[in-house]
Formats: structure tokens, sequence, C-alpha cells
């Protein structure tokens, strides 16, 4: 199959990988001529996945155009704020029913719509899909085991998509919970924010796995009054991708918070990094959707605090302890 990568960040080019493994013939797509230079030069994103070699196969290119044409299938891996302009962009040149499948992770703040409902905004004449879960660039570039779950409009598109990325290394479900798999992938960032800060005051395993917990709550909370599914969120987008997200070394999000929690401001924090923080954009966007669904989100709350506020991190992780008594799930009935 004919396939296009659009966006050569560290897991536009992992995919590409990916799929240039499993037999397709790959195109990836940079806006950025020096970066595509580097990469055609090099054979190597040496900053974002150093020593991983890109074969000679895959053509990396400019021409958004030659990408888009004649392509079976479209990765759409840009980072989740350039998905509007990048799907502006991609629109003349898409084809009647072309598949697209977003594999980035984040909420539009101002519109409050997940990543694949601005594709098809956008590019009204495309089948939109997405694929997500617990699966950092670094290890999918390296052929490591990991699994994830494809979501779409109709069991055709999905399995479809199965079929192209799955492998003995990289395992493909399928799911028709659009909504519910971008929502698990984008609020676990933000709550991945809170996980680092944690680390960098120094906290332990305990309070790391009670923020994991209480964040999935969240997260279903907000899912479920949004239409998604409680499966989804108990699934590899949900809670898998939220472990992950909030233990490893390699999650942006987790680092950015760890930075923050050692005293460190947003902007410093994010400059350090040097890639897009997606929980920052979707901090905000998760308060947006709590307010309009009428659901209680404290770790979200606070997170956007010390994000936006200079709330000093300690001080927010005290509020959370100090919260009035509550029940752990109140769909449980006493006898």
């Amino acid at each position: 199959m004919k396939v296009s990568v659009i966006g050569a960040g560290s897991w536009g080019t992992a995919l590409s990988l990916l799929l240039h493994h499993n037999g397709h013939k790959v195109t990836l797509w940079s806006i950025m001529e020096a970066e595509v230079a580097m990469l055609n030069e090099k054979r190597e994103h040496v900053d974002k996945l150093p020593g991983v070699k890109i074969p000679d196969g895959i053509e990396i290119t400019t021409n958004l155009e030659a990408s888009i044409k004649g392509a079976e299938l479209l990765v759409l891996a840009v980072p989740s704020p350039f998905t509007r302009s990048t799907a502006k962009a991609m629109s003349p040149f898409v084809e009647d029913g072309q598949i697209i499948v977003n594999v980035a992770k984040g909420i539009e703040e101002k519109t409050l719509m997940t990543l694949t409902d601005i594709v098809e905004e956008e590019i009204p004449n495309c089948r939109a899909a997405v694929l997500s879960g617990p699966s950092h660039a670094e290890e999918v570039g390296r052929g490591l085991p990991t699994t994830v779950v494809a979501g779409a409009r109709d069991r055709e598109t999905a399995e479809l998509i199965q079929n192209v990325f799955m492998n003995q290394v990289f395992r493909v479900y399928t799911s028709p919970d659009m909504l519910g798999i971008e929502l698990g992938g984008a609020l676990k960032n933000v709550i991945a924010l809170a996980a680092g800060i944690a680390d960098g005051l120094g906290y332990g395993d305990n309070t790391k796995a009670a923020l994991i917990t209480r964040g999935i709550a969240e997260m279903s909370r907000i899912g479920l009054a949004m239409g998604g599914r409680i499966e989804t969120f108990s699934g590899l987008s949900g809670i898998g991708d939220l472990i992950v997200t909030c233990a490893s070394v390699h999650s942006r999000n987790r680092k950015a918070g760890y930075l923050m929690g050692q005293g460190k401001t947003m902007k410093e924090a994010m400059d350090e990094v040097k890639m897009v923080v997606e929980g920052v954009y979707s901090a905000k966007a998760a308060m947006g959707l709590a307010k309009k669904y009428g659901v209680e989100i404290p770790i979200i709350e606070q997170v956007n605090a010390v994000l936006f506020e200079d709330k000093p991190a300690r001080e927010a992780v005290n509020e959370l302890m100090l919260r009035d008594k509550k029940i752990e799930n109140s769909l449980l009935p006493w006898e």
C-alpha cells in the first residue's frame, strides 16, 4: 500500500519505519525544509530519535501535494496545536474517501474539538480515523513490543488500519469509540504533568498510584459525559496510555511536570523539553469540557493552577489531599 506520513517528528518518523518494515511504500513529509534536508542527509532524526536509521526506501519531502496524491492511507502525525492548520493545507489535495489516520493526542482549546473532529471539519470528503495507545516513539522506532487501538466510524476502515500497521511487535486492536480513544489520549497528558510534578517534588510511588487512579476517574467522568464508553477508558487509550505516560522516562509531559515540581516555570520547562508538551495545551481545554458538562476534575484543576496561575506545586498537592471527605465510587450502594 502507498502510505504518506504527514509530520516528521519522533512519532511520524517511528511510524514511517514501522510501515516501511511492513512492506508499504512510505513517504514522510515535513513542512520544515531544514528538517527534510537533515533527514535526507543523515537518514536519522538526530534530535528526536538518535540511533534509529531511516531506510533509503522511505522518501522524505516537503511537497505536500505529491505526498497526498495517490496515497491509499494518510497518517497525520503533526503535534496537536498544528492539526487544524495542517488539515487546512491538506484539504485541496485530499481525494473523496481518502483515509486520514490521526495519531496525535490533544483537544483544541478554543473549540473543545477532538483532532478527528477538526480533520472532518477541514476535510469533509475524507474518512477520518484515529490510532492511539501506550506507544512511545523511542520504543516503536526500536521495534519493541507495543499494543495500540485503531478507532473509526465503521468496522471496515478500522480493520484496514489494523492490517496496515500490525506486525509481530506492533499489535493493533479495533474500536468504534473514536471519541473515547481521543479523549483518553488527550486527557492523560494532563494527568502525566501532575505525576511529573509529584516526582519533581520528591514524592513516592504511593502518590503516583493515587494520581493515576484518581486521574482515570477524572478522564472517565469527562468522557462519559460526552458520550464515550467506559470500556475505552479501561483500555489501551485510557488506563494503558495513562500508566505509560505517567511513568516513562520518554514522556515529555511527565518530564515537563518534573521540571515544574523542581521549581521551573511552565515556559522554562517547555523550553528544556524541546518538544511540544501537548498536556499544556489540553489542560485548559479539559477545564472547558468539565465546565460545559458539569463534571468534577480536582487534579486537572490544580494542574491548571500550577501552569497558568503560578501556584506553587506543593500547595496544589496539599489542596488535593485536604479536599472534603468523599466516597470512592458513588455508584456502589451500601447494603
